[in-house]
């Protein structure tokens, strides 16, 4: 049976099904994308509304009385009165002058947990560095304790249960309505190292760690990936050994993070005696797991520039390695860079290999060089997710949240770069 239709007919139906098909796919993209979108979303709306409680920290501001008599202390200039003196005592009274029914020593116990546990040695630090206050009344600030923070910043909120009596929430309740505890920015997040307490811990000491290894991993591997990158592009003969290299450049770009770690823990711990946990060997163990990342794309970069760039150079005397290091190299820059701050990028957020080397340890003190005992961001935020305590939950997540801060800097740095120095030719 032969079709009736005429030919164009049987264009304009040819036409309507292909037509059809390519808006079920541009559909099917718009999808993906929304998918991809929500899913984004989903996770920063997560992030951010359990981390945005880590950025606010409540206080306990209170007239404490210096009294000797309370704390037991004659001498202040007498270091072993220091360490038997009662320090805890004259915040008690100051709670119970706002609380005068807490009288029993139950009832004081239950209230001097409402302050963090730093507080008296808060008051003996300064009893100790100025022995005149003794006698006087001074107000001071404390850090409310963990479960008291927690009921501040969480009251009502599902994912966190409130640990506190029903005495110690009528308390935090009054106090709070006499404006004694307050809640603030949190400074200690950004100006203290990492604490056993969430009151008291901050990601300085994670910052400074990441910074000083990323700098170890940026003095090596950029250097070294350009050149590799030079070699092979203009100067390496085409055999089989070059192929053998480039291949094995391409395959080490994609091996799990994990294995340079297990290298790092070979080689520079076990085979050059290195110091486990610090900026070194984690920036030696970065900076191989960016080489391949930077090698790549520094000779995306050279190959992008034109032919005649070289061929003029050349026609007016330039040797090979003037033609390179004065004309190439200077215009595939920007690429170099690009490449470079995103594979930085790629070894600020790297966690396995820093594992491996030792830089999960619990580090209290801010890092001042490069081998110190140091940890890195990603560690610390691993370190604050998998402990027990409530107030770590949060704090685990502002510190993702200043991690995808910096990400999204060097990403934007990059994007600015590749804009602003890149040539159209």
């Amino acid at each position: 049976m032969t079709d009736q239709r005429s030919p164009a007919e049987i264009v304009r139906q040819s036409l309507k099904r292909r037509y059809r098909k390519e808006r079920r796919f541009r559909a099917y993209g718009v999808l993906a994308i929304a998918i991809a979108l929500s899913a984004l979303l989903l996770l920063f709306v997560d992030i951010i509304g359990k981390g945005y409680t880590g950025f606010i920290k409540a206080t306990v501001t209170l007239d404490i009385t210096l009294d000797g008599d309370v704390m037991y202390l004659e001498d202040p200039t007498d270091p072993e009165e220091l360490s038997m003196a009662d320090f805890s005592a004259p915040i008690i009274r100051a709670l119970q002058s706002h609380i005068p029914e807490a009288q029993s020593r139950a009832e004081q116990r239950e209230l001097s947990r409402l302050v963090g546990t730093y507080g008296p040695n808060k008051v003996r630090d300064l009893v100790k560095d100025n022995p005149e206050l003794m006698g006087t009344t001074q107000t001071m600030t404390f850090h409310a304790s963990d479960r008291t923070a927690v009921y501040v910043k969480h009251a009502g909120d599902a994912d966190y249960s409130v640990k506190l009596s029903e005495q110690q929430i009528e308390w935090v309740e009054r106090l709070r309505e006499k404006g004694v505890i307050e809640t603030s920015f949190n400074d200690k997040l950004f100006t203290t190292g990492d604490s056993r307490e969430p009151t008291y811990a901050g990601i300085l000491g994670a910052i400074v760690g990441s910074l000083l290894t990323l700098i170890v991993t940026l003095v090596i591997a950029f250097p070294v990936g350009v050149a590799a990158a030079v070699y092979l592009e203009e100067f390496a003969p085409k055999n089989r050994w070059t192929d053998f290299i480039e291949v094995n450049i391409n395959n080490l770009a994609a091996v799990p993070s994990i294995i340079f770690g297990l290298l790092g823990l070979a080689v520079f711990i076990g085979l050059f005696g290195m110091p486990r946990s610090v900026p070194l060997v984690g920036g030696l163990v970065l900076a191989l797991m960016t080489l391949p990342t930077i090698i790549i794309s520094s000779r995306a970069a050279i190959k992008s520039v034109p032919p005649s760039i070289r061929e003029a150079a050349e026609g007016i005397g330039a040797s090979k390695m003037q033609v390179v290091l004065h004309h190439v190299v200077p215009l595939a820059m920007p690429g170099m860079m690009t490449g470079s701050i995103i594979g930085m990028a790629q070894a600020l957020g790297e966690t396995a290999p820093l594992l491996l080397i030792g830089m999960v340890a619990f580090i209290v003190d801010v890092p001042e060089g490069f081998l110190d005992s140091a940890t890195v961001l990603p560690v610390q935020i691993y370190l604050w997710a998998s402990s027990a305590e409530q107030g770590f939950i949060e704090l685990a997540s502002a510190g993702i949240m200043v991690l995808l801060t910096f990400l999204f800097s060097m990403n934007a740095l990059a994007i600015w770069l590749r804009k602003r120095l890149e040539r159209r030719w």
